[in-house]
């Protein structure tokens, strides 16, 4: 599936469906070659700048605490209530962004960041 980034009503740069995008299609999921997953221990030590930059960017799993920082597009996911996308349980028990409706082509990919993100506020 293709997306696009481009600049966002929601917020700064958001993602895009670059073509139809059906129902339940998978949109993103965590890959460890691609993602990072950091601990509270690991970003204290980081620089200011470096820890500021991860908070804008990453989110912090409501399972594991830790906080994960996409190494792909999927980081410019914008938030909504009202999203295109759910954030489920894949039958490994990771967690998997989908298509929550059919995306048409130029709808930005929108996730509710209250459902992951442990440090999101409203």
């Amino acid at each position: 599936m293709r997306t696009r980034l481009r600049v966002s009503e929601i917020h700064g740069i958001g993602l895009f469906a670059a073509e139809f995008i059906p129902a339940n299609t998978v949109i993103w999921k965590l890959h460890p070659y691609i993602d990072i997953s950091i601990t509270e221990q690991q970003l204290s030590e980081l620089s200011s700048p470096s820890r500021e930059q991860i908070w804008a960017y990453s989110y912090k799993q409501r399972r594991s605490g830790l906080y994960v920082l996409c190494g792909d597009d999927a980081r410019f996911f914008n938030h909504s209530t009202r999203s295109s996308c759910a954030d489920v349980r894949d039958s490994d028990g990771s967690g998997i962004t989908i298509a929550a409706r059919d995306i048409e082509p130029g709808e930005e990919l929108t996730c509710d960041y209250s459902v992951i993100d442990q440090d999101y506020i409203d």
